[in-house]
């Protein structure tokens, strides 16, 4: 089979993992959500008493990941469930700053998309994962887009937070993202921006599968 890989990036609450998911599904490929990686590996680390400041290397050479129906696993454990609490969120951004988390992730990401098709959400895909993506998209909405689709998500989850506490923790999480030294979150040069705001997902996912569907038939007609 040959590799085909599109790069979905962009910050909190712009949609990345419904589109992802369910751009996958219409293509056929498979689906790889990067974040859930980097909240697993957050909430493992915090619960071994480890901070981001620490040397986390020995952790890391522990950690293995693997995909099965639709679930993730962190050494044998499902972890599904957990990742998506707002904390999980916030200790992902937190230790994400760590160049060996990255280092080790980024590693783990590539292993599992050498050679196949896939569908790989994230912030720093284009840009540090797979540079060589064939698609490159990076969806943004407003921050009050943004703040309200969070939220929702949240509360359907049994999370009771205000509009502002979410307000807070997108802000924190965008800024962690954007201004980290080591693989920030922007747009790669060839990125297509696509933003999100007021579009249906249905909209969103069209869109893409235009912009991908375009692109096979080029590296069909090598042009």
């Amino acid at each position: 089979m040959k590799e085909f890989l599109i790069a979905i990036d962009g910050p909190a609450g712009a949609g990345k993992s419904t589109v992802a998911k369910l751009v996958a599904a219409r293509l056929k490929i498979n689906y790889l959500d990067t974040g859930a990686m980097y909240r697993a590996v957050a909430l493992y680390l915090d619960s071994k008493n480890l901070s981001p400041s620490d040397d986390l290397s020995n952790a890391l050479d522990n950690v293995e990941f693997r995909y099965e129906d639709g679930d993730l696993y962190l050494n044998g454990t499902k972890v599904t469930d957990q990742i998506r609490s707002a904390q999980a969120g916030k200790l992902a951004s937190d230790f994400a700053v760590n160049p060996s988390v990255r280092s080790r992730l980024t590693d783990l990401q590539r292993k599992i998309c050498r050679n196949g098709q896939f569908v790989v959400e994230g912030r720093d895909i284009g840009t540090v994962v797979l540079p060589h993506a064939q698609v490159k998209i990076f969806l943004t909405a407003s921050f009050e887009e943004r703040v309200k689709r969070r939220l929702k998500e949240l509360q359907e989850k049994g999370v009771n937070l205000t509009f502002e506490e979410v307000a807070n923790l997108i802000r924190l999480r965008d800024e962690q993202d954007s201004k980290r030294s080591f693989a920030p979150m922007k747009p790669a040069e060839d990125a297509i921006i696509i933003d999100t705001t007021g579009k249906s997902i249905e909209q969103v996912v069209e869109e893409i599968c235009q912009i991908v569907s375009r692109r096979m038939d080029c590296e069909s007609n090598r042009c």
